[in-house]
């Protein structure tokens, strides 16, 4: 995605808050539009915290059911549209840490051919440092994690980290040096930088 359409894909649906209201009256269509404009930013802030790529289709899936099914709760007098979904979102990650079931071991894994070996070795080893990034991020604070995210991740600038969170921008900078400085420390331990 070339930057513009990345700066346009961040940035709100300047109709956002009818298209809520319409949605909220049950037209899908509305809601569709804002699935839409939301659904990427959603997985990805979803992905970031879990073990693979269809984890994250289906939770982003029930994130987007469940925000469709109690839009009626919804109300821009408490919080933006976007932070309610992340809302929800976060929601569903921890649901899914709570429920999740052991996955296979990699040892049942046959493999038929030597390009297929060292593919799947290649995958096995960036899936192994993600899974230690992602374990390094969950020692860091809520804020620091939500920081991280929402700079690195989602591409937001401190000023809109300040808004989106009810911090100020100070507060931001801070939580983000204190945030890479532990994540650092961790990694470091764990060898990966």
């Amino acid at each position: 995605m070339d930057s513009h359409n990345y700066k346009k894909a961040r940035m709100p649906l300047p109709n956002e808050r009818q298209l809520v209201l319409q949605a909220q009256a049950g037209n899908s269509e509305a809601f569709g539009q804002l699935y839409d404009a939301y659904m990427e930013r959603i997985y990805r802030f979803v992905y970031f915290r879990v073990e693979d790529q269809q984890t994250a289709e289906d939770i982003t899936s029930q994130v987007f059911l469940k925000a469709w099914n109690n839009l009626d709760r919804f109300s821009f007098n408490r919080t933006p549209y976007l932070a309610w979904l992340y809302t929800i979102a976060h929601n569903a990650v921890i649901d899914h840490y709570r429920t999740r079931k052991v996955a296979a071991a990699l040892d049942d894994v046959q493999l038929s051919q030597q390009d297929h070996a060292e593919a799947v070795e290649n995958e096995i080893d960036l899936t192994a440092e993600m899974r230690t990034i992602k374990e390094a991020m969950q020692t860091l604070t809520d804020d620091q994690q939500k920081v991280l995210t929402l700079k690195f991740i989602e591409g937001m600038s401190n000023t809109e980290i300040a808004r989106h969170l009810g911090k100020r921008e100070g507060a931001i900078r801070a939580l983000q040096m204190r945030g890479l400085q532990a994540l650092a420390k961790q990694l470091e331990e764990k060898m990966i930088i």
